[in-house]
């Protein structure tokens, strides 16, 4: 257990280095040494969401926060997201913030949907566990 965790932090370190590159789950298996099963696997169980919803979730995120603090045009701010058009960033945004951009932009008001994972407090991981179980309950 131990082990996996380790190699979570290895590809949480990764992503967060690399948010605003293009990246994917190959780059992410061929820079940590495992699989790219192996590591979905396990990134799975210890922290409840996928590495591509964690990856999708810190980069809108982010977004999310240079749309409050910025001027920067929503063009650009989805382009560093790493989406190829408005459009597919509009709509990503909208299911995690359900606001469209402009709109967020014009409440001003920055919230974090994905913080940074921390190893290092495993409870927190059963509590989104816990709240994405009820989620798909609700849903």
């Amino acid at each position: 257990m131990k082990d996996q965790k380790e190699v979570v932090g290895k590809v949480i370190d990764y992503i967060e280095k690399n948010l605003e590159k293009k990246i994917n789950l190959d780059n992410i298996s061929k820079n940590i040494g495992y699989s790219k099963f192996y590591l979905n696997r396990v990134f799975t169980e210890q922290t409840g969401i996928t590495i591509y919803k964690y990856l999708q979730n810190r980069r809108l995120t982010i977004a999310a926060e240079k749309l409050v603090k910025s001027n920067k045009p929503i063009t650009q701010i989805a382009y560093e997201a790493g989406y190829d058009t408005q459009q597919s960033f509009s709509f990503a945004f909208k299911q995690v913030y359900l606001y469209p951009p402009k709109t967020y932009r014009d409440i001003g008001i920055f919230l974090p949907k994905q913080v940074r994972i921390s190893m290092s407090c495993s409870y927190i991981f059963k509590y989104y566990k816990f709240i994405a179980e009820i989620k798909e309950i609700a849903a």
